[in-house]
Formats: structure tokens, sequence, C-alpha cells
């Protein structure tokens, strides 16, 4: 379905992009790119454009063999290296990255149709992540040693747990790596990345940039499917914790192949964000909170404020400086400007998904309030998306779409807020918007959500930790308890009588 004559939603196409800085071809293995084994590829594509713009090799598991035996045999000289060696190691690659930030944002851009002000955001935050692992590998502390038991000392080590295997997704390609590679690498582990199979070209690049930086076999790079590259790494034998940021059907089927080894895993998987807006909220600033962190990457963001619970008093109210917000959204290609909004879908079969589901809408018989439809033209576009008068329990409360589509409906008492808020099987993240002190504090103690934002939406930072409950996964991404994740403890006891 293409937009109406009464669509306040158009595309900006004005303006290109630089000509990417493509990265080499190959799998990057023992500190250098060297040939697949398999001869297939698959064509990356600019999603605003449906332009490829190359290909990249379809890795086989001999691939992820070789790389899993280099991480292995890099593993004990990089665990034995300082914290103080290691962080500075990220602080190069902090450099690096910063000192080629325009690189980095245009190939991600041309690879995501991501709006330049998500792409900025994305690069800025993964040179801080890496910033911030640096400190805190050397500020990763334990148990103090000491005698627990009598004639008796104990020392707690923090050791890296070996070779961590990560799969990370499409839609924050760069930045998801950066989360895993700084603390797993802080933590003293080596490392084989998959990225995903659509946006391969930041992470690859990434790795010829800092090929001279990090030691050999440290981290390691295999591009392909999921059903291949994925699968192998997390059976391997030699891979001691598998790491996914992805879908719930992802991380399931991560976490019962790397049961056949009893690894550990570390899921960062979906999310279904409730945004509790009550009585006494600031209307106003609620509307702008969820424009902003509702279509933030297209909605294709795993704690998007995609799922309005308002307060049937002001609902009405609510709803009508949400519709004046959204109408406002620019919509474009990442070359438009600087103040484009929301770019386009990551790639057709998304587009597609997404659409479906808006047609899944009107079939329920909801209102569309604004957009709902595609939009004209080449590259994979959607119109920003309101869907009004949502009764409880309706499928769109409960799926995660990822895009550019926000729902609202309304609630009478609190404790039916929180009821229906915690009534998804997903347990990433939640907002909640009042200005009463009592109810601020109350409320967020019985959201089932990883993080609780109170009067904001979407603000993260390195230092506190990110991750979910129940089918949004469990390990923790950022802050120190990432570090905790990819290492292990042992305890030592010297008998002193």
């Amino acid at each position: 379905m293409t937009t109406t004559e009464t669509s306040p939603f158009t595309v900006r196409r004005e303006g290109t992009l630089p000509a990417p800085s493509l990265p080499p071809f190959g799998q990057f293995i023992r500190g250098e790119f060297v040939p697949s084994t398999s001869a297939s590829t698959f064509d990356v594509v600019n999603p605003a454009t449906e332009e490829v713009l190359v290909q990249v090799p379809s890795g086989s598991v001999e691939d992820v063999d070789a790389a899993v035996a280099a991480a292995k045999a890099a593993t004990a000289d990089w665990a034995a290296k300082t914290p103080k060696d290691r962080s500075a190691v990220l602080l190069r690659i902090a450099d690096v990255i910063e000192a080629n930030r325009e690189v980095f944002e245009t190939l991600e851009a041309a690879n995501t149709g991501k709006p330049a002000a998500v792409a900025e955001d994305d690069i800025s935050s993964a040179i801080d992540t890496f910033r911030f692992s640096a400190g805190a590998a050397r500020a990763f502390t334990t148990l103090g040693a000491d005698d627990y038991a009598e004639n008796h000392t104990s020392v707690i080590f923090r050791e890296p747990v070996g070779v961590v295997g990560v799969i990370t997704p499409w839609n924050y390609p760069l930045l998801m790596a950066a989360w895993k590679i700084a603390p797993v690498l802080a933590a003293g582990n080596t490392m084989v990345l998959k990225p995903s199979e659509q946006t391969p070209l930041t992470t690859l690049k990434l790795a010829e940039l800092i090929a001279s930086e990090v030691p050999a076999g440290v981290l390691n790079i295999v591009t392909g499917s999921g059903r291949v590259v994925g699968n192998r790494i997390s059976e391997h034998p030699d891979v001691d914790l598998v790491a996914i940021t992805g879908s719930v059907g992802s991380g399931q089927k991560v976490a019962a192949t790397a049961a056949s080894s009893v690894k550990r895993v570390h899921l960062e998987l979906g999310g279904k964000a409730p945004v509790v807006v009550f009585d006494d909220a600031d209307l106003e600033a609620a509307a702008k909170g969820v424009r902003s962190a509702g279509f933030w990457n297209g909605g294709q963001e795993c704690g998007a404020a995609c799922r309005v619970l308002v307060h049937e008093s002001v609902a009405e109210k609510f709803t009508e400086l949400l519709i004046r917000e959204v109408s406002d959204i620019s919509v474009g290609t990442p070359g438009a400007g600087d103040d484009v909004e929301v770019g386009s879908m990551i790639s057709k079969a998304h587009y597609e998904r997404v659409l479906a589901a808006l047609d899944d809408v009107r079939k329920d018989g909801l209102t569309i309030a604004v957009g709902g439809n595609a939009l004209e033209g080449p590259g994979y576009f959607i119109e920003p998306t309101v869907v009004t008068d949502v009764p409880a329990g309706a499928p769109i409360t409960r799926t995660e779409i990822f895009g550019p589509v926000i729902s609202v409906e309304t609630f009478t008492t609190d404790q039916e807020a929180i009821t229906r808020a915690n009534e998804t099987i997903y347990g990433l993240a939640a907002s909640v918007w009042t200005s009463n002190s009592a109810r601020s504090l109350s409320v967020p103690r019985r959201l089932d959500f990883g993080t609780v934002w109170v009067n904001s939406h979407l603000v993260i930072a390195n230092e506190v930790p990110w991750g979910g409950f129940k089918g949004s996964g469990y390990g923790r991404d950022l802050s120190i308890y990432a570090l905790e994740d990819f290492s292990r403890t042992k305890h030592v006891m010297y008998n002193r009588g």
C-alpha cells in the first residue's frame, strides 16, 4: 500500500552520501583478511536506494573452525597481559574509530539507511564503549583476600572464560559489535564474531583499521549466515561462551545449540517497551519523549517506546499531542540532511514484515491515526505510524513489530497499568511518566523490566547495565556487569595451620 494524498510524509532524497570506504574482501582470521573456504557470497544492499554496495563471503564451518583455532591459540598470551596493557589496546581502538569517524558514519549509513544523526550517535557511543571498558578493565575488583575459615586464607581470582563467540544484529552494527568486543577483550578473552549478513561492513572496516593494534588471533570475524556460521560458533567445543544480540527465536536456537557442550550463554534479545503515562504526567514532555524514543532508528530498536499505556482521563489530550509530534517527523535518505529523523527499514524482507503487521492492524479493526503506509519511490521506507484506541490484549500490544509503529491504549488504575504493562513475554525496558514522587519510586519496582526510566526513555550510559528479563534474555551489556559476565571466578584457599 502506498501513501495517500493526505499523508504528511514524503521521503527527502536531496543530497548524497560520500562514496563509502569499503573493507577488504575475505574473513578476518589471525589478524589478517584471508580467502574464505567457501566460494559463495551474498549481496550487501543500501536499503535507502536498493543498490548493491558489495558482495561479502558467505562463510563455512571450516572458516569458523579456523577462526576458533586462531582465538584459542591466542588465549594464553592475551589473558596473561596486565589490565593496564589490555586497557591501552582498547584506548587505541577508540582513537582509531575517532580518527576515522567520517569513514564509519558514512559506511554505517550506507549499509543501514540510518539518518545522519543516528549514525553519528552510533559511532560516538562505540568510541565511548571502548573507552569505558578500558577504564573498567583496570578497576575490576572482587572479594578481598582474607581468612574466611580458621587458619585458611582465601584468594578470589577473576579469570577470562577463554574463547567467546559473538553474534551481532543488523540494527546497530558497529555499536553492538563494540558492546561485545570491548568488555570481552577487557576481561582477557579472545573472540570470534559473526556480524549480521545484512550489515557486516563497519565491523569488517574496524578489523581492517585496528589489525595492527590487536594481537593476531585475539579478534576474529567470520561473515555468513546464522544457519551455518552462527550455528557452528554456538556448537563449537572450543568456544567457552556464546553472546548474541538478536531476536528471541535466534536466542533460543543459540541457547539450545550451546547446551550440547554446556557452555555459558549471554542473551540480549527482543523487547516491547511499555510507556506508562499517568494522569499527572507532563503530557507534552511525554509526547516528545515517545516521538524521539519510539522512532529512533526507525523503531528498529529493542528498547523502542512502542507501546503507550495512558490514563483514560488524559488519553485524548495525550493522543492529540502525540499525533501532532509524529506528523512533524522528517523521513529521508542518509544524505538528505542532519534534521532527518527516520530512515529506511533495513531490508526488503523486514519492510514487508512491518507492512504485513500494519495489514493485521487494519484487519483487527484498529484505528491508524497517522501513517500506516509504505512511502513511494526507491528504498524501504514506511510512514511513522500511530495506532490508537487499542483494546487490552490486542495482538499489537504483544508483537514486536520493530518498525516505526506505536500503539496507544488506556488504563484506569495504577494496578491495571502495572498488570497490563507486565503482560508480555518481553522484559527489556519500560518507562513511567509522572510528577508524583511516590509513584515514581513505587511503580518502577513493580515493572518486570531490566531498565525502567522515569520521565524519559531510551537514555543509555556505559556506566549502567543494559539487559532484560523473561523472553528478553539474560546477561548484561555495558557497565562493570558486562565484564563480570565475560569472566569467571576461581577460589584458591591456602592452609596456614
